[in-house]
């Protein structure tokens, strides 16, 4: 059953972020993620007022999209996003 990682992300400092998301795709690849939506309009019709950035990955599993999270790969581009952006990211299994 596939997985999805739901991140919403709000970005203080765009060239420092640029560190993260071009390191970051390499390690969602790796664990057989593909990137549904990265950025791009978006609009909150309930909850908090609209993120910045809303990104949806999906993964062949949910243990894949755990997996991804947690490798050293992952954590090494996050690394790069520490103090330049504030991340919520969710793992759900899909249906």
């Amino acid at each position: 059953m596939k997985a999805y990682w739901i991140a919403h992300v709000d970005v203080t400092d765009p060239q420092q972020y640029s560190e993260y998301t071009s390191r970051a795709p390499a390690a969602f690849v790796a664990f057989g993620g593909t990137l549904l939506a990265r950025g791009g309009k978006s609009e909150a019709m309930e909850g908090r007022p609209t993120p910045q950035r809303s990104v949806v990955i999906e993964f062949p599993s949910y243990e894949q999209a755990v997996a991804c999270y947690r490798s050293e790969q992952y954590q090494e581009a996050c690394s790069h996003r520490q103090g330049v952006a504030r991340a919520e990211v969710i793992i759900v299994e899909g249906v």
